[in-house]
């Protein structure tokens, strides 16, 4: 069970925070079932009302700062994902959002970036499918690692592809 005051990750709607763990007042609902009061960062004044034993939403803590870190660090291996039939890209990039898991963010974030620069490349622009998948799995990423690092969201690429070619240069024997 979370505690109020909490970060977690709260299916699609990214990070929220735990306001309150209560029961609800309603019609039809057992006096005695608890609910979490979530506030999700990307909607502000947006309140999230969902049963603590709910289990069709994936809920979890943030990263801490050292798993922050450590998955930083992970990056550069961390696969990309290769879909060559064009109507299941969609498909696949809503599985990865969904898992809320982060190294599933960053094998978008990864694989549409690369794409960006092979389309670039030809003369093409990215898609518009592609561009929202990557904005939302940057979106998710870097505001979770934003509270165990302390760095705004809108600072963290730069600070992780620092990072990583500082592990980099340092693997390099440079």
């Amino acid at each position: 069970m979370f505690e109020r005051g909490e970060y977690i990750i709260y299916g699609t709607s990214g990070v929220c925070k735990v306001e309150d763990i209560t029961t609800m007042e309603m019609e039809g609902v057992p006096r005695d079932r608890l609910y979490y009061v979530l506030s999700p960062s990307s909607q502000k004044g947006g309140r999230i009302f969902t049963p603590v034993d709910n289990q069709k939403t994936p809920m979890r803590r943030i990263l801490n700062q050292k798993e922050a870190a450590t998955l930083i660090d992970e990056m550069p291996g961390i696969q990309v994902l290769w879909i060559t039939n064009e109507k299941m890209r969609e498909e696949n990039y809503k599985e990865c959002m969904k898992s809320c898991d982060c190294r599933e963010w960053i094998r978008i974030i990864k694989t549409l970036y690369l794409r960006k620069q092979e389309r670039s490349a030809q003369g093409k622009k990215i898609t518009a499918t592609d561009e929202r998948y990557l904005r939302m799995a940057e979106d998710y990423l870097y505001t979770e690692l934003e509270i165990p690092l302390g760095i705004p969201k809108e600072q963290m690429e730069s600070y992780i592809t620092e990072r990583i070619g500082d592990a980099q240069g340092l693997e390099d024997g440079e």
